[in-house]
Order: C-alpha cells, then structure tokens, then sequence
C-alpha cells in the first residue's frame, strides 16, 4: 500500500518507515498522524515483519509538530490533537515488534517525542534533540515530559524543557536519550544491522522480553518480578525454545520458526 506522506520498505523481515515531508522538515499535522497510524497497524498485522526501522527524509527525522495547524486550536481541539499523538506513539511503544528509530537530523517537540517512543535509538552524528514547546507558549503534547524524564532523570528533564535546549547527538547519548551515535553516512546501515541482528533471534522470546520490560518499568519491582516469571515461563511452551536449547548443547546455529 502507498501512503502520501511515509515510504514503508519491507525486506527480509524488516520494515524501514520514512517520513517524507522534508520541505517541512517532516513535521508532524493530523494527517500525517493518521497516516502513521494505519501503517503502524500495516505492520502490526504483517507476521514476515519482525523489526521496524523509524527515519526521516532530508535534513530532519522530524522537526516537531506542525506550528501552522497547532495556532489556532480551541483548548478542546489541542487536547484531542495531543491524544491523536498519544495514542499512535502508545502504538510504537506497545508494539511487540522492537521498534529502532535512525535519528538522521532534527528531532525536537513530536519529533524528541516520537523518538522516544521507540524501543532502541540510533543517532547521526548531525541529529538535534530538543523540546521547544515552553518557548510557544504551550508544554509538550506527545508524553515528553514522562518519557524524557523516565530517560534522562526528573532533573534533566525538568531543566532541558524548562529552557527549551536543543542538545548534539554524543551529548544525548551521554544522557541516556540514545544508545548509540555513528556517522551520518553509516547511520542506515548501522541500523539494519542492529535489526538484522535482532531479527535473527527468537521472535516469541523477544515479544515476551519486551512486554516484560514495558510493564515493568510502569510498576513496582516485585510485581515487575512476577510478570517476569509468568512470561518466562510461558517461553517453555513454544518450539522456539526447544530449538534454542537444542542448538546450544548441538554447537549449531539455532532455526528459529516463531512458534
């Protein structure tokens, strides 16, 4: 399917999501939210797919929310545009395939936000992180202030939305906003790699990894503890696991099937 706004690439169990609006810095208004919503569920539903890759086109992954539609709204449109955002970037981070987004520029308001929302992240050498919202008049939408802090700490947080700072790529991979920063040039096939790498893997166990992590991480430790178990234990259940085990103790290398 073709979408007016985002590429969708699919090869070899991995899709590549592009935002294409580069003469806007690919930000973000309602429509292209739709949009990235349906190709969200394209994804969902399409069982060869087992790692996303998020990037953008041109100088920006996405340079923020769109400032032309945002003027005008009533506070009754601004909450309801904050809850279209919310609810596709849930997606992202609910989704039980890992998500990596390729930060390849700009990456401020919706874009920080969208970031965030993915599992593992990828910075270019030339990427911006920033949230600019308190210089508009407004606070950030899209869940920045309880992702950025749950990354970077309350502090930092606090500090980068309260002055609207935009920080470099090796500066946010000290913070903790990103995992890894490479050449601009070497950004895409750094990020195929990593999601090649983790396509190769059990696919049910990384699920289970995943949902562990997400729901623990938004309760205490004890009960984070029990899901924990119960998902574990649920991996004895599926072929993937006899197979893993087997091909331990085989010296081979494990043929996973998802089962």
């Amino acid at each position: 399917m073709e979408y007016e706004n985002i590429i969708l690439d699919k090869k070899d169990h991995i899709a590549i999501l592009s935002f294409n609006r580069s003469h806007v810095l690919n930000a973000l208004n309602s429509d292209v939210l739709n949009e990235l919503d349906k190709v969200l569920d394209e994804i969902v539903e399409d069982k060869d797919i087992y790692v996303l890759i998020i990037t953008g086109k041109g100088k920006a992954f996405v340079a923020g929310a769109d400032i032309s539609e945002m003027k005008d709204k009533t506070p009754e449109e601004g909450r309801k545009f904050a809850e279209l955002g919310l609810k596709v970037f849930r997606k992202i981070e609910l989704m039980e395939k890992p998500v990596i987004a390729a930060v390849n520029g700009f990456a401020l308001g919706g874009g920080c936000e969208l970031a965030m929302s993915c599992d593992i992240r990828i910075a270019s050498e030339k990427a911006k992180f920033g949230q600019p919202e308190v210089g508009l008049g407004i606070t950030p939408g899209f869940a920045g202030t309880q992702r950025l802090s749950r990354l970077v700490g309350i502090g930092k947080a606090k500090e980068l939305i309260f002055t609207t700072n935009v920080v470099g790529a090796d500066e946010a991979e000290k913070l903790g906003l990103v995992n890894t920063v490479v050449e601009h040039d070497n950004l895409m096939p750094e990020a195929l790699d990593l999601a090649k790498n983790i396509a190769s893997k059990a696919q049910l166990a990384i699920k289970y990894a995943k949902t562990s992590i997400n729901r623990g991480s938004e309760t205490d430790i004890g009960t984070g503890m029990s899901i924990e178990k119960d998902l574990f234990g649920l991996c004895f259940a599926t072929e993937d696991q006899r197979e893993g085990m087997s091909a331990f103790l085989e010296k081979r290398k494990a043929n996973f099937n998802n089962k």
